[in-house]
């Protein structure tokens, strides 16, 4: 979603290069959904509202029909080529 919706600056959100990020998305029955980095919000949107639309229909994500709206999927996570590593990785689902 970064690529549709910029993130909330925060000046101290990230960590330094070799300490590690803490990062959270939390989705809520009613498709709210919040992205966290370092306990900061940095994302926030409604999965299929009005607004979610006209992002996806302005985006390259255009062409693809229901583009985020699965209620049920796989986890994607991906670098843009650098070095990157991940750890603790946790699916939760909450009552």
């Amino acid at each position: 979603m970064y690529d549709l919706i910029p993130s909330y600056k925060f000046t101290n959100s990230h960590r330094k290069i070799g300490e590690w990020n803490h990062g959270r998305v939390v989705v809520y029955p009613d498709n709210r959904v919040e992205h966290w980095l370092n306990g900061h919000k940095v994302v926030a949107y409604t999965r299929g509202d009005n607004i979610y639309k006209a992002l996806v229909a302005r985006s390259k994500y255009e062409k693809f029909p229901n583009f985020g709206l699965a209620e049920k999927g796989r986890i994607l996570i991906q670098d843009h080529g650098n070095y990157v590593s991940f750890r603790s990785i946790k699916i939760k689902s909450l009552k």
